[in-house]
């Protein structure tokens, strides 16, 4: 007979405990499980896409979603977490709640939620792929600026579609947003499956990013990918590079926040694209909790997302690559207990990717605004870029 959830969860914790020598990093990542589990954070309900009259005047993000899920036969949900046959396309509208703070997510305590407190889906609607072109004119605005995200590992559909409206809503982007959304199961001990099921999306990416690219009604695209997310879409640039001979001068910015990729393969990854890619903008934390966890359950080494951007160690493997900045946002704190989420939930974060990353004016030769600040240029290609109290400790150690 299997184990239950929390079984299964008490084990993998048990056995961290055992086979990990460093008292620091297992509290770490035993904190991570928790606080990944349903038990450990909050339990945010299931049927968070079951339609609900919003009053007008409520603030409404309406996007488009591509999934490779399967479709759920149970409407609130709309959705699984298992793999579909083919592609399919909605357009969602959301309304949130007004007065809401930067950052972040009203959840309903039961579903379908009270619009004036929370997150709540407005309408869904199926579009076929011939209809998508048409969105992307109706949508995309005077700037005809497409704006994609791809999201990480342990995220239902329901989550994928409100984190995304929470960041469209916030950053004030002026772009078409279009969320594309694999087959996570939504369990934390599901991680190898996850990971499966990203891979089998990269390519229905690639396809979507290679139609927004061919549409006269696109001028400029931004890919933002969070978590493990950053695997299919670092795959997806890629074979859009092989397919094509290089990456469309309309592919502005690929922005990974808290990339769960093995910073071997990231360089591996970067050599295949080639010369002609977007800018690249990687935000980094070392107190990343859920990429602690993620370098445990995935017997690896240190994560992209989690690396020390001020050690010499990993400047000189990502030193000779044009085009890419490195944010690290550790001193920054904000409501993530994990500090996974800072991309969406800081305040200042979500300022720069909207007001600079999605907007591009922050390329290779922009200076960041905020709190953040160049550390190191000299002798590297890549840009390092830290929150300003790391800046005055690396300062006061060069005296």
């Amino acid at each position: 007979m299997g184990k239950s959830g929390d079984e299964a969860m008490d084990s993998a914790v048990s056995m961290v405990a055992r086979i990990m020598p460093h008292h620091a990093l297992r509290k770490a990542i035993v904190a991570g499980m928790l606080c990944l589990s349903a038990a450990g954070c909050s339990s945010i309900p299931v049927g968070l896409m079951e339609p609900v009259a919003a009053p007008p005047g409520t603030p409404r993000v309406s996007m488009l979603t591509a999934t490779t899920r399967a479709p759920s036969e149970n409407q609130a949900e709309l959705f699984t977490g298992d793999r579909g046959e083919a592609v399919s396309f909605n357009r969602v509208v959301v309304s949130l709640p007004k007065n809401r703070e930067t950052g972040t997510i009203q959840w309903p305590q039961t579903t379908p939620g009270n619009p004036e407190t929370d997150f709540v889906v407005v309408s869904a609607t199926p579009m076929r792929r011939d209809q998508v072109s048409a969105w992307f004119k109706s949508d995309s605005g005077k700037a005809r600026r497409l704006f994609v995200y791809v999201h990480g590992f342990n995220t239902p559909y329901g989550q994928a579609v409100m984190r995304f409206a929470q960041l469209v809503h916030d950053s004030d982007a002026d772009a078409a947003p279009a969320l594309f959304t694999w087959p996570s199961r939504g369990k934390i001990l599901d991680y190898k499956r996850d990971f499966d099921n990203a891979t089998y999306s990269r390519t229905d990416l690639a396809d979507l990013l290679m139609l927004a690219s061919a549409s006269p009604n696109v001028s400029e695209i931004v890919l933002l990918a969070h978590s493990m997310g950053s695997w299919p879409a670092m795959e997806a640039v890629k074979e859009v590079a092989l397919r094509q001979g290089g990456i469309s001068p309309k592919f502005r910015n690929l922005i990974l926040a808290s990339p769960d990729l093995d910073i071997g393969v990231f360089r591996r990854q970067i050599e295949a694209i080639g010369p002609r890619r977007p800018e690249i903008t990687v935000f980094v934390s070392r107190e990343d909790r859920a990429l602690q966890l993620s370098r445990f359950l995935a017997r690896s080494g240190p994560r992209l997302g989690g690396v020390d951007a001020t050690a010499e160690e990993y400047r000189d493997k990502l030193k000779n690559f044009p085009r890419v900045t490195v944010f690290d946002v550790t001193e920054l704190r904000s409501g993530d207990r994990i500090n996974h989420s800072i991309y969406a939930s800081s305040p200042e974060v979500v300022q720069l990717i909207g007001n600079r990353l999605i907007a591009g004016e922050l390329g290779a030769d922009a200076e960041p605004s905020g709190p953040f600040n160049v550390i190191d240029g000299l002798g590297s290609a890549v840009r390092f870029v830290v929150a300003t109290p790391v800046l005055v400790l690396d300062a006061a150690s060069q005296r």
